[in-house]
């Protein structure tokens, strides 16, 4: 190899030296504020440990879900077991004599039918005149009773399911 080829050579070489040398400083620079963003996240900027606070969350998160999980099984209990309880009343006033004279009750009579969800319950009835009182209950299945019922009690009865 000529000689003058060897300075043109070791200057290339020195050149690229030179321009190694800036990246890895470049390198270096870069690694370091890397480090610190990585050490930020990892441990917070007052000594939080990220890592700790975020699993710390997601046991949270799990522990509402399981709660929710438990309250929707409780509501649902609720609702069926709201459905056995009487929810629906219906009540009717009315004079129990059509003859006014003979009675002389007034619109003091009443009827009032008592349901729950599945339209089971009783139907109380209170029967006034001037002399006496007189008050019943019968037994109502499925919106009927195995007792007679008059127009009163079965309006009762229909006022408690339609909530007129």
């Amino acid at each position: 190899m000529p000689p003058e080829y060897l300075m043109y050579l070791a200057l290339s070489a020195c050149l690229i030296s030179v321009v190694l040398l800036v990246l890895i400083c470049v390198l270096f620079y870069k690694q370091k504020k890397l480090k610190k963003q990585i050490d930020t996240l990892t441990y917070g900027l007052e000594g939080v440990n990220i890592e700790k606070t975020l699993a710390r969350i997601e046991k949270d998160i799990n522990d509402i879900e399981t709660a929710n999980i438990l309250k929707d099984d409780k509501i649902s209990r609720l609702q069926t077991d709201l459905n056995f309880t009487i929810r629906k009343i219906g009540f009717v006033k009315y004079n129990a004599f059509i003859n006014k004279e003979a009675g002389r009750g007034g619109e003091l009579s009443f009827s009032v039918a008592f349901l729950d969800g599945f339209d089971n319950g009783f139907v109380l009835s209170s029967i006034y005149t001037s002399q006496t009182s007189v008050c019943y209950a019968k037994p109502i299945k499925n919106k009927k009773s195995e007792i007679p019922l008059s127009d009163e009690e079965m309006y009762a009865i229909e006022k408690a399911i339609t909530g007129v």
